[in-house]
């Protein structure tokens, strides 16, 4: 996939829907009835990278301060989502330590996997940063992953909502109608190329998460460490 243009073409879509007021507001997002969660491989961003991020937000805040903004702690970027969330998803369901066995498999040799965050996408109800990826190391893990689960008899639900070949971070909601909608997109205009860092991504995270990947409400299961010839996993 070409991420560029990829990310481009998502852009100037969900842009054009945001000028003219057809945004998708999330009304579960302060919900005390959402009780969607699911199982997910994750990359948490380098400190450097966050600290980039929330600047570019509090920008954001400035224009646009009742929007829903992801805290440090809830950043990421999906390897792959296992089991998608639903409605009624339980950790009781499913044995932890098989997942992690697998997963420790597939992350065999893994190679060294880098992504450079730069510039903004969007989609009509959140924005997103960029994630471009120096080689297709990523992608070959999460074919290997694929794989691995459908030859096993563990349940997941990968690739039912779309395949992911990206590696983006969504670092903003709409919650509520914009007051200034100019203003904000003048605002996102400016950092639609900004360079938010280039990282070495050094562990993966199974996490279970509600729908935002909220701290307080989701836990983190397994951390796998990754070097480039091999990959050791300790718990979490």
């Amino acid at each position: 996939m070409n991420l560029e243009a990829h990310y481009s073409k998502l852009y100037k879509t969900s842009i054009d829907k945001i000028a003219s007021e057809r945004y998708e507001i999330d009304h579960m997002i302060h919900s005390d009835q959402d009780n969607r969660f699911g199982l997910s491989l994750v990359i948490r961003p380098s400190y450097a990278v966050k600290n980039e991020i929330q600047k570019f937000l509090n920008k954001l805040k400035s224009v646009a301060p009742d929007q829903y903004y992801y805290p440090d702690s809830d950043l990421h970027i999906t390897v792959i989502s296992i089991i998608s969330c639903y409605d009624g998803f339980d950790m009781a369901m499913i044995n932890v330590p098989a997942y992690s066995n697998l997963i420790k498999q597939s992350l065999q040799k893994t190679p060294e996997i880098s992504i450079s965050c730069r510039g903004i996408t969007a989609s009509p109800s959140c924005i997103m940063v960029q994630g471009f990826l120096n080689d297709a190391s990523l992608n070959n893990l999460r074919d290997n992953l694929r794989a691995a689960f459908k030859n096993s008899d563990l349940q997941q639900s990968m690739d039912e909502r779309y395949v992911i070949h990206t590696a983006h971070a969504t670092v903003f909601r709409f919650s509520q109608p914009l007051q200034e909608t100019k203003k904000f997109l003048k605002m996102v205009e400016k950092y639609s190329d900004y360079n938010f860092g280039t990282f070495k991504v050094n562990a993966l995270e199974l996490v279970h998460n509600d729908w935002y990947h909220r701290e307080k409400l989701s836990t983190k299961l397994h951390e796998f460490d990754l070097d480039s010839s091999a990959t050791n996993s300790k718990q979490g």
